[in-house]
């Protein structure tokens, strides 16, 4: 629904525009930085930036937006697991715009710029060469080329080498994970999704620049920036408020909760399989094939798609690949492998090898995943046993 209401505002913006054309703005015009907070679906999460250029003298109030994306399935999810998404410059009206996100329940926020008359058009000028239908597309990547980091570049290219981003505003600097949860719940799927999808490459402190591919510390160093021989921001203000609701988070619903009762369950069966001398044979090809088929889709993330941020991903040590096809050999009642035994130990050491990883936080792991490594640390160690005796009556 949310994703229709943005689509309708936008296209309604185009429209309004009608045959207008500004070749060059007055000396009274204002060009200012929005930054916009962040919404209830996860790819508003992290929030926006937009750049609005204000010239009443020509009726102009228009939202330069980095952020518009096409939103066909199935091509849209085709394009956005291999990272090849493009995102496009699209430009509306201030009214349309603040539409959308007044009815998401979203705060904006407004920085106007101190630019001279020429500045103000050389600006406006490179936006709007921008928006030409052969420049307006670019290749999408959520930490280096997206709505928020194209507002410093957009600034740096425009207003050369006079604009002077500072550092120092920052009390402390993030890993691009930590950055990533600052907008994230802590219990939520999307969080152990994250955490699961991405690699170690995001585990590194992000520099100063870095820390703009969030709206928010865009936002941040505008306040910290100047231009020639005075601060870029004349002035700020909040142009729309939020209201703040009360989280209603189920804990019955949350992956902890099912992570929990997943460990419970396995080692329950695990107990009952150990006094009883059996194997539950579905739960354990169940576990294989689960465990397999996530590791196969890391792998797929990692060196078949062109996400930056999935690379050198050591959740496959314990969602390990070659798990899919042991879950179709482990289903057998009869004719255990004599190399299964040998299997269950190299698996065991994967899950060893991870906490290690973790510890010296070569990769942060997300804390969800500790009971679903205790829970395969118990049934390897239970099946290693079991295929032992079984090899040994042979």
């Amino acid at each position: 629904m949310r994703i229709k209401i943005l689509f309708i505002t936008f296209f309604i913006g185009l429209i309004s525009f009608g045959t207008a054309q500004v070749r060059e703005l007055t000396p009274e015009a204002q060009i200012s930085v929005l930054t916009c907070g962040s919404g209830s679906d996860l790819y508003t999460t992290f929030g926006h930036s937009a750049i609005r250029i204000q010239d009443s003298a020509q009726g102009v109030d228009w939202v330069y937006n980095y952020g518009t994306f096409n939103f066909d399935p199935p091509m849209f999810y085709v394009e956005f697991a291999m990272g090849k998404l493009f995102y496009s410059l699209s430009k509306q009206n201030m009214p349309n715009f603040l539409y959308a996100y007044e009815l998401e329940n979203r705060w904006v926020k407004e920085q106007l710029l101190k630019l001279t008359p020429i500045q103000k058009n050389e600006l406006f000028q490179f936006l709007e060469n921008n928006y030409r239908p052969e420049n307006r597309d670019y290749k999408y990547d959520f930490f280096f080329n997206n709505c928020a980091t194209k507002i410093p570049d957009v600034l740096q290219e425009s207003l050369g080498e006079k604009l002077l981003f500072k550092e120092g505003h920052l009390e402390k600097k993030y890993t691009f994970r930590q950055l990533i949860h600052q907008n994230l719940t802590p219990n939520s799927w999307s969080s152990f999704g994250i955490d699961l999808a991405l690699g170690a490459v995001i585990d590194r402190t992000a520099t100063v620049k870095e820390h703009m591919f969030l709206p928010i510390y865009v936002m941040q160093q505008l306040g910290n920036t100047t231009l020639a021989d005075h601060d870029l921001v004349l002035r700020e203000r909040t142009i729309l408020e939020s209201v703040k609701k009360k989280g209603e988070g189920y804990f019955l619903a949350s992956p902890l909760f099912w992570i929990l009762a997943l460990l419970v369950f396995v080692l329950v069966i695990t107990y009952i399989d150990y006094k009883n001398h059996v194997r539950s044979r579905i739960v354990d090809s169940i576990l294989f094939f689960v465990t397999g088929l996530a590791g196969l889709l890391l792998v797929f993330l990692w060196f078949f798609t062109d996400h930056t941020a999935t690379a050198n991903n050591f959740n496959i040590l314990w969602v390990f690949p070659l798990n899919l096809i042991v879950g179709f050999i482990i289903l057998k009642k009869k004719n255990t492998p004599i190399w299964l035994p040998k299997y269950l130990l190299f698996l065991l050491g994967l899950l060893g090898l991870t906490l290690i990883l973790g510890i010296f936080k070569i990769q942060v792991f997300s804390m969800l995943a500790i009971p679903l490594w205790m829970m395969l640390g118990v049934r390897y160690l239970f099946l290693w046993k079991y295929f032992q005796q079984q090899i040994s009556l042979k």
